[in-house]
């Protein structure tokens, strides 16, 4: 293992509104989908990685932000999961959150990297998802905030 290895901290902000979940596209191409999780072509919660001094609540409005215009409330979301996500090149403890306090007009802000924001049943989710977000996905439907 490489010595300045180090593993990092990433958020999925799970907006959610009449059992509807906000999920984008990734591009399909892996330069592009900007994911060290290796994300090309699925879809995502709005999310990414938290920055040196940033609170929580901080780094899903900047993220949900940057990627959806989407400006959350910060006081209303709260923690729902929790997921240990390892690939052989890269490792993310990702904290997982519920944002239900927001408005329906997301817009592609970052096209090279999402390619489309569509809403869907919590129930009935597309494939395949982004494995941490379909991780917070299970652990918010099994009313749990961690399985192994």
């Amino acid at each position: 293992m490489a010595e300045n290895t180090k593993v990092g901290v990433g958020f999925g902000v799970m907006i959610l509104r009449d059992g509807k979940v906000l999920l984008g596209q990734r591009h399909v191409d892996p330069a592009k989908a900007d994911s060290e999780l290796h994300g090309e072509g699925t879809r995502t919660m709005p999310g990414g990685k938290m920055h040196f001094h940033e609170s929580f609540e901080d780094t899903c409005y900047r993220e949900t932000f940057e990627e959806t215009g989407l400006k959350i409330n910060k006081d209303t979301i709260k923690i729902i999961s929790i997921t240990n996500d390892m690939v052989p090149d890269s490792h993310f403890v990702t904290i997982g959150f519920l944002c239900e306090d927001v408005l329906w007009e997301p817009q592609i802000m970052e096209p090279d990297e999402i390619t489309q924001w569509k809403r869907f049943d919590v129930h009935d989710l597309p494939t395949p998802l982004f494995f941490p977000s379909e991780k917070l996905l299970k652990n918010y439907l099994a009313g749990t905030i961690y399985n192994h």
